[in-house]
């Protein structure tokens, strides 16, 4: 599936199928707290917590995908990501864009 963050693909004319996104919550486990706790005492980058964002975009952007293709999409314009904090220790990472198709 191609994607990309512009509103248009070069080259191509397209139909709008409409939005889709794709969404996951992921929580902070013990293992990443003890690190992150004393990695902020040093400094530094957090590890565990960027490879449990990595894999929170993936699985949003997997589920984005599975809603377009389910609409018959060929590619999706427009994605962007979106987080949020759901509770002390959560957080929701949300894909979206447009599905669209070639004409």
């Amino acid at each position: 599936m191609f994607m990309t963050t512009t509103e248009t693909i070069p080259g191509r004319e397209i139909e709008l199928l409409g939005m889709v996104k794709g969404a996951t919550i992921q929580s902070k486990n013990i293992g990443r707290d003890i690190g992150a706790g004393l990695k902020s005492i040093v400094g530094g980058e957090l590890k565990g917590y960027t490879e449990m964002m990595e894999e929170a975009r993936d699985m949003a952007v997997k589920r984005m995908i599975q809603e377009a293709e389910k609409l018959g999409a060929d590619a999706i314009v427009c994605v962007r990501f979106s987080t949020s904090a759901i509770m002390p220790g959560a957080a929701e990472v949300m894909a979206f864009g447009t599905a669209v198709r070639y004409k």
